[in-house]
Order: structure tokens, then sequence, then C-alpha cells
């Protein structure tokens, strides 16, 4: 293991934002609407100057993200920004990255030491990937979005840590040599015998809200097969209708998508 040596220098600006606030105070997904699915720019440009009572709590708190990345983009004026969101899902299993189609993208979400899920982007809307990936905030941006792991595991957050420094080498804020060989090995090892690149297929989305249950014990990765039965939607039985990996299996309260479908990557992404 190396040691950070002492003439350690950060190039750029590192911000740090904590989301969903409201909502994890009282230990629910969303309080009027899923934070997760509310990044559009349709919807940002009909509420920015609206005041405070006339917004809901999501729509407050993603105003006061794109105000605070905003303020530090006036004040140190950068060529480019990066965006790394940090989640944390219901079920257990593995940890990934999620990408847009974008080579920069790609290229940061292979240096995680994670599985790469592409294709995420055509079956859900509204995510943090589709808002900042482009010119949105008038400057060119970057961004993935990193699951590392179940909510209640604590070393999900070390694995989130890992993520981050990571991404702050990858992209040239800190220098290889500076990192510690831990970062790397977590995430191996946590992913070791997972499939590298992944592509989503297709998503269950919840008909009967509150009346969702998936089967026990389903993890993200696990393979399953045509025509297994999965959960109930309300009085609705729900098989699988392909032979795939389930990802992100709903063992929550509060959401819209029953869970995901996965297939091995046949193409190798950009490797440089």
């Amino acid at each position: 293991m190396r040691k950070i040596k002492p003439e350690f220098e950060f190039k750029g600006t590192f911000l740090g934002l904590i989301g969903n606030l409201k909502a994890f105070e009282q230990k629910r997904r969303f309080i009027d609407k899923d934070l997760n699915r509310s990044w559009d720019y349709s919807v940002y440009q009909s509420i920015k100057n609206l005041p405070s009572d006339q917004l809901n709590a999501e729509q407050q708190e993603m105003l006061d993200i794109i105000g605070a990345l905003r303020e530090e983009i006036e004040a140190h004026a950068p060529k480019e920004i990066i965006v790394l969101d940090l989640h944390t899902t219901s079920a257990h299993g593995g940890i990934f990255s999620i990408t847009s189609e974008d080579d920069m993208s790609i290229r940061m979400a292979i240096e995680l030491h994670a599985p790469v899920i592409m294709g995420m982007l055509d079956n859900i809307s509204g995510s943090s990937i589709h808002f900042f990936d482009g010119e949105n905030m008038g400057i060119s941006t970057t961004a993935i979005a990193f699951e590392s792991g179940q909510h209640e595991d604590p070393q999900s957050v070390n694995r989130a840590i890992a993520a981050i420094i990571n991404c702050m080498r990858t992209i040239g804020c800190v220098n290889a040599g500076d990192v510690e060989n831990k970062h790397d090995e977590m995430l191996i090892n946590f992913s070791k015998n997972l499939p590298k690149v992944n592509r989503l297929i297709g998503k269950y989305s919840i008909r009967h809200s509150g009346h969702f249950e998936m089967l026990p014990g389903f993890q993200s990765f696990d393979r399953v097969q045509e025509g297994q039965l999965l959960a109930h939607d309300g009085d609705e039985a729900v098989y699988c209708r392909q032979d795939a990996m389930i990802l992100m299996p709903f063992y929550q309260k509060m959401g819209e998508d029953g869970f995901f479908l996965i297939v091995e990557e046949e193409r190798a992404p950009l490797n440089s």
C-alpha cells in the first residue's frame, strides 16, 4: 500500500453535494416525486423562476443543486465539468456504474473497476445523466452514476469513497502515484466475478403502486430465466421475459421500477 506523498497536489475544483435530504430524513425514497427521475431540462426551465412556495420538495432541491454548481462555475470558470452521481440500492448484489454512450463517460466508468451498464438512459427518463451529460450547464459536462451497494451495508460508503478517488485519478485531478492501491483493490475484489460490460435490455414498470412485491432473495446480477416468476404486481404474476441477469430488484416501498434486465455486452467499449 502506498502512502500519499507530502507533495500531493490537487488540480481542479472539487464540490461535494448531498442530495435527497428531505426524503432521507424521513427514510423515504422521495417526498413528492422521485428526485432520480426529475432531471428534465424542460421541467427546470419551467420552475427556475417560481417562488419557493410553489415548488415541491424535489423541485426545490433540484434548483438548489443547480444553483450551487452555477456558483462554482462562475467563481472558477472551469473548462469542463465531471459529475459523479453516487447511489445505493435497496437490493444486495454487485456494484456498477451507469453511463451514457459518450466515450468519456465510458472511459471513466471502466476506471471505477465495476461493471458498466450501458443503454440505461434509453429505458428511464429524468436521471442526472440525462441532465448533466452535455451542455445544459453552459459548459461541456460528462456524467456517470455509480451504485456502491446496498443502503444499509457499511462498506457501501467505503466503495463510494474509492469511486470518487479513482474518478479524480482518471480525470487528472490527482496523480496516479499519489493514490493508495486499496481503492482499486476494494472495487476489483467486490466485482471480480461480475460481467464487466453489460447492456440493459428491458425493465419492468410497476403498475400497482404500493402493491408490488418482488419474490425474496434476488440480488443484482443474479441470472434469471425466461418464464421464471419474479414478482407480483397487485394480483398479477410477473414472469421473466427472457434469459438475462436481474438488476436493482425493488425491495423498498416507493418507486416505479420493479427491476431491470441486462445481458453481457458483446462488443468491448473503448479501453483507452
